[in-house]
């Protein structure tokens, strides 16, 4: 049976903040590069798919293309930039640089140092999608209150891989495990989660399966909201998101704990 204290979250001291502000202070320095990074490849999607192969779309689920294509390209976005700030940049501060086991001789724990970086990489997930809608703005894509629950709704995503990531990156052994969970989950799951055409198309086993990953129930609340046709399927999407905000974070916890007291 599955030990559901490995779930529980032990009391954060406000360490945590200090480990927030180390990586933003650096971020300062590197800004430019990860405004091309993060607001330009989203761009190029955009105007490739979203316009070009649109072009030759009428209408998906009784809309525009571009207006289908542009929620799910939000939610990619909030998945992308975290997980992979909490993948390649957090296993070189745990194994190379050591970084971590230096900030665990002062009086930071891991439990404040996973929380930090956590914390950080839903940031850059946040500035990304934070673009991304002013981008999105300039071409009428985005015009309505509701941005701001997608935002928020966006944001959670991003804890969410972020945490998953951090799990990935507790056992990891080299650089290439992140190549394989790239080419063989990141990418796999923006296939079949509804980014580029509807769920409901593909057959029903392959359907279950999506719903059973974060990305997919993502789409789903930001199409419903930026289209205004709220269902109330709705809120089992916010509740499956905020269970797995809650397990992905406990998990990280305990593996990167137990990665650097071993």
């Amino acid at each position: 049976m599955f030990d559901l204290t490995y779930l529980k979250i032990p009391k954060i001291r406000e360490g945590y903040k200090n480990i927030w502000l180390r990586n933003f202070l650096h971020f300062k320095k590197t800004f430019l590069v990860s405004f091309f990074w993060v607001i330009l490849e989203p761009l190029m999607y955009l105007g490739a798919i979203g316009y070009g192969l649109g072009s030759y779309i009428q209408t998906m689920n009784g809309q525009s293309y571009v207006d289908f294509f542009f929620p799910g390209l939000l939610a990619s976005t909030s998945m992308m930039v975290p997980f992979f700030e909490s993948t390649y940049n957090n296993y070189t501060k745990l194994t190379f640089q050591k970084i971590y086991n230096h900030m665990m001789l002062t009086r930071l724990d891991s439990h404040e140092i996973v929380t930090g970086e956590l914390l950080w990489s839903t940031f850059k997930g946040f500035f990304g999608i934070v673009g991304l809608v002013v981008i999105g703005s300039f071409f009428g894509l985005v015009s309505e209150w509701q941005i701001i629950l997608v935002v928020l709704i966006l944001t959670l995503n991003s804890w969410i891989f972020a945490g998953i990531a951090m799990t990935i990156t507790s056992f990891a052994k080299n650089y290439d495990s992140f190549i394989y969970a790239t080419s063989g989950f990141l990418i796999p799951l923006t296939l079949v989660s509804g980014i580029y055409f509807p769920i409901s198309q593909m057959p029903l086993v392959l359907q279950i399966a999506t719903y059973l990953f974060p990305l997919a129930h993502t789409i789903e609340l930001c199409r419903m909201l930026l289209a205004d046709s709220w269902h109330w399927w709705g809120y089992f999407h916010i509740l499956y998101l905020l269970i797995s905000a809650y397990i992905f974070f406990a998990v990280a916890l305990k593996r990167i704990t137990k990665k650097l007291i071993n």
